[in-house]
């Protein structure tokens, strides 16, 4: 259940009979020759989706901005500030939560966007016990890829090429999700060099000219993305569970 499809009377109906909610969140940022820019939000929102159409629990619309000042150095990615980011999650949790939901369930695509996310659940908490008068809620973040079906998947298709950033799993997706868009280009190298650290926009980019991170998404296809989604649902469904009975 979408609730950006729903009417209040059926949010209200639906409250009445659970209280959990997905809020998907990942980026708008560049993800190597092939892989779109908004790769991390439309996985996200796709598996979350997927998870909604499965057992019929609600899904809060896409937070599409994420923490990606280190992206800045190539055209088209876009950041909040983490200050700003904070703020956004605890202003849809609080809100959402004024209406009696008590568990976000995030379905995450970036990395980049851990700490921050964190950082927001924890000022939630705080609010909580300095004696803010509303109910306790709880949160929690997981990647959509880190389940173990899916796990398994990206090893069996991509082993060591899959990478840390414009990964082959997540253009996969991608290009099930958007087979209107996919993109096709040469990689070179074509695994690019693994992850040494970097800080800001300029010095990622020297590290890693072409945007890639340890991974030749030159291997993705619509095809992997099928089957990646179907487990990936698969293991967002369990772990929701498990969230709600914790």
């Amino acid at each position: 259940m979408q609730l950006a499809l729903a009417t209040w009377h059926e949010v209200e109906d639906y409250l009445r009979r659970q209280r959990g909610c997905i809020v998907p969140i990942g980026s708008v940022e560049q993800h190597g020759p092939n892989g779109l820019i908004g790769t991390d939000h439309l996985d996200a929102e796709f598996v979350a989706k997927g998870v909604g159409d499965s057992i019929g629990c609600m899904v809060a619309p896409t937070l599409a901005y994420g923490m990606s000042q280190h992206h800045l150095g190539f055209a088209g990615s876009a950041t909040l500030r983490p200050s700003t980011l904070i703020l956004v999650v605890r202003d849809v949790v609080l809100s959402l939560a004024r209406h009696g939901f008590e568990r976000f369930f995030f379905i995450n695509g970036h990395g980049g966007n851990v700490a921050t996310v964190t950082a927001a659940f924890d000022e939630i908490y705080a609010e909580t016990s300095l004696g803010a008068d509303r109910p306790p809620v709880k949160c929690r973040m997981t990647f959509w890829s880190s389940g173990p079906r899916a796990k398994q998947l990206a090893e069996q298709f991509y082993g060591d090429s899959n990478g840390s950033h414009a990964t082959a799993a997540e253009v996969s997706l991608s290009q099930f999700y958007q087979p209107g868009a996919i993109k096709h280009a040469q990689m070179s190298p074509k695994v690019a060099p693994k992850s040494g650290g970097f800080f800001e926009a300029a010095d990622y980019r020297s590290r890693f000219p072409d945007g890639r991170i340890g991974s030749d998404p030159s291997l993705s296809s619509p095809e992997h993305g099928e089957q990646l989604y179907r487990a990936a649902v698969e293991d967002m469904v369990e772990a929701y569970r498990a969230f709600l009975d914790y």
